[in-house]
């Protein structure tokens, strides 16, 4: 690809003049290799883009280098108590024979400091993973130097509530506020979100179950006449979560 200089000359912009030697190969193979093409068609785009030799043997050492420092992050050590773990899943393309979406599934720990870090992340198959799955995830972490987590935050992965208990047995399990919002939703018209997510706040902010309450008592959003009412149950979700705070033995 070249660039015109107004001076009726042109410049190429992607392999520069003189210039011997492509600098940042392990980017663009990495990119490229992300987007799921093979070694072969990387190969084949640095030949056809930028007019190099970029062998598949070369191509296969630049990425099994980062599958060592992958690998290496993956297995270091881990503080050995986390105020909370936010597990949560991503859809992401992956090759494994050929290429398609799967979840990866992230854990994010949050230290006594208030330090977030990604403790991990493990591809699924897709199809809702097994209690077993989850143990083999929640022991890696005690593996790897994890000895208590206060909470567990999640919400709707299958089977994972079901091992917190045999890996950390005085872990409490606390649903994620996002998801209890977006499941209110499901329960309330279109023309009522609005003024029921801003009704909602001060109930899953509040500092006690107590709080949380009488947020309940007191809201009544405008052109709902209760949220209750609104969402056909007897209390809202953002109320029932704070079960999981009053019943804590710390």
């Amino acid at each position: 690809m070249c660039r015109a200089t107004g001076r009726g000359s042109f410049e190429p912009e992607i392999v520069k003049k003189r210039q011997r030697r492509l600098t940042d190969v392990d980017e663009v193979v990495l990119s490229l290799y992300a987007r799921g093409l093979t070694t072969g068609e990387i190969s084949a785009h640095f030949a056809d883009i930028y007019g190099a030799a970029v062998s598949k043997d070369t191509i296969s050492r630049i990425t099994d280098r980062v599958v060592e420092e992958m690998t290496a992050w993956h297995t270091r050590p881990l503080e050995r108590v986390y105020a909370a773990v936010f597990i949560d899943a991503l859809h992401v393309k992956i090759r494994d024979g050929q290429v398609g979406p799967r979840p990866v599934y992230a854990a994010i720990g949050v230290d006594l400091a208030g330090h977030r870090d990604v403790l991990g992340m493990w591809a699924g198959e897709g199809d809702g993973e097994s209690a077993k799955y989850w143990l083999a995830v929640l022991t890696e972490l005690k593996n790897r130097g994890v000895a208590d987590i206060f909470f567990l935050v999640c919400d709707g992965l299958k089977g994972l509530p079901q091992s917190v208990g045999a890996a950390f047995p005085d872990t409490v399990v606390q649903t994620c506020v996002i998801h209890l919002i977006r499941g209110t939703f499901r329960y309330a018209g279109r023309q009522h979100r609005d003024a029921i997510a801003k009704a909602l706040r001060p109930i899953y902010t509040a500092v006690n179950a107590e709080a949380a309450a009488a947020a309940l008592d007191a809201s009544r959003p405008s052109g709902v006449t209760d949220i209750r009412q609104q969402l056909g149950c007897g209390a809202t979700p953002g109320v029932n979560s704070y079960r999981s705070w009053t019943t804590t033995p710390r």
